[in-house]
């Protein structure tokens, strides 16, 4: 009995000392991993908290941009209310949101799933990787190459869409597709379009692969055609991946600036003018530095309250997603 009590005694001091060592090596592993964040932390509070908080202190300024601001109060805010320029422009963000958003998210998780389960099987894996390649050639492109490109092309005189359109004996349909009021939103909306749809479709893509194959062939037994395989399996199963799409396109949308810089300036008459450019324009050409900073904290804010409401629809998803049936509501 006395060597039983003793060994045990052992182990027990072992185990002690064994989990004394363990908690130490975690908090010690934890410290090493708090310091590999310490560079991300710096740089996010130098790039952009700081900066944020001093565009929104400027924004409760009256500031020229040279001498010293004077305190204004919530006067710029409730200059915004009456700016008919600002709500148009934010009219036009919505806009920018069906163009680099909803459309290129349902054209992409189409295509997406067309050169999945169609050109990859039919033609091999080669061809659709070639094929997403061709689609993600715009995100590449540096937006002013792909800007100048189009505004060529769509150039009123000599422009390629405009000469096709005069070579099919459509030349009825000519149009100053950037110039005119009425129809350069919707022209820009086409170029943001073929710049955005080569993100979704990638990630879709990449979604699409761990999708289980059964369930695929479990359908075609069944005698379920393409389009009920896409409605029934694919957008279910990659619905977390569409949810970060959606997200992440409507906070590019809501803060486009390069495109309309590059096609229009905001014009004409101010026809394609958006939020970041509208702060822009206050800002550096009329020197109105505090209601331009005000504009673009107010775009801030609606960014972030996108981003949050993304989150929670995303993982109020999941949640639902991962619970028992009979707990579902």
């Amino acid at each position: 009995m006395t060597v039983t009590v003793e060994r045990t005694g052992g182990r027990g001091r072992g185990r002690v000392v064994n989990s004394t060592r363990r908690q130490g090596s975690s908090g010690h592993r934890r410290d090493s991993y708090t310091l590999f964040l310490l560079p991300g932390a710096v740089a996010f509070l130098a790039v952009i908290v700081v900066p944020f908080l001093m565009n929104t202190g400027v924004s409760f300024t009256d500031w020229r941009g040279v001498g010293s601001p004077e305190w204004s109060g919530l006067a710029n805010y409730r200059a915004l209310l009456d700016d008919s320029e600002f709500w148009t422009s934010f009219r036009h963000s919505l806009f920018m949101v069906v163009a680099m958003a909803a459309v290129p998210t349902a054209v992409g998780l189409v295509l997406a799933a067309a050169l999945f389960d169609y050109v990859g099987k039919r033609f091999g894996s080669r061809w659709a990787a070639v094929l997403r390649a061709c689609f993600y050639l715009p995100q590449v492109l540096p937006i002013a190459v792909a800007g100048i490109v189009w505004s060529w092309i769509l150039a009123p005189d000599n422009g390629s869409l405009n000469e096709v359109l005069k070579a099919v004996g459509l030349g009825s349909w000519q149009q100053d597709w950037l110039g005119d009021p009425d129809i350069a939103l919707y022209s820009v909306m086409g170029v943001m379009v073929w710049v955005q749809l080569g993100f979704p479709l990638v990630v879709f893509m990449a979604g699409l692969q761990r999708v289980d194959p059964q369930l695929y062939e479990a359908a075609e037994l069944d005698g379920a055609g393409w389009w009920r395989r896409f409605r029934h399996i694919t957008v279910p199963q990659i619905r977390p991946e569409i949810y970060v799409v959606l997200t992440w396109c409507t906070i590019a949308a809501l803060k486009v600036f390069g495109a309309v810089y590059v096609l229009t300036k905001g014009g004409p008459g101010g026809a394609t003018n958006v939020p970041s450019y509208f702060s822009f324009t206050t800002f550096f050409e009329k020197t109105q530095v505090g209601y331009g900073a005000a504009v673009s904290t107010v775009l801030t804010v609606i960014i972030l309250a996108v981003s949050l409401i993304g989150l929670k629809v995303q993982t109020r998803a999941e949640d639902a997603e991962d619970a028992p049936t009979g707990v579902r509501t």
